[in-house]
């Protein structure tokens, strides 16, 4: 019986610290990719609205590696900044917006 509670406050504190991609995405990208992602960054970057997950994720992992676009200065120390999940959860959220 011990053994059950132990798991399951393990899953409820798991589930408590999981990456909340809507939260991050309001804190880290919102501001320059606007409303559901649908805004060009500084006017250099494209609209990223529609983008499927992995293509956000190999974005944001190039972006961590120093590679991309016009915006790498931005962007690198924003993606560095992103944890695996944190990254899973943001490109999650991204993904599903239209």
């Amino acid at each position: 019986m011990k053994k059950i509670w132990t798991l399951l406050a393990i899953a409820a504190i798991s589930t408590l610290m999981a990456a909340d991609g809507a939260e991050i995405y309001k804190a880290k990208c919102f501001s320059c990719h606007g409303e559901k992602a649908a805004k060009t960054a500084l006017n250099k970057s494209q609209v990223i609205a529609g983008w499927d997950a992995a293509k956000i994720i190999a974005s944001v992992q190039g972006y961590k590696n120093g590679e991309g676009g016009p915006m790498k200065g931005v962007m690198k120390p924003i993606a560095s900044g992103l944890s695996d999940d944190d990254l899973k959860a943001v490109a999650a959220t991204i993904s599903s917006f239209k």
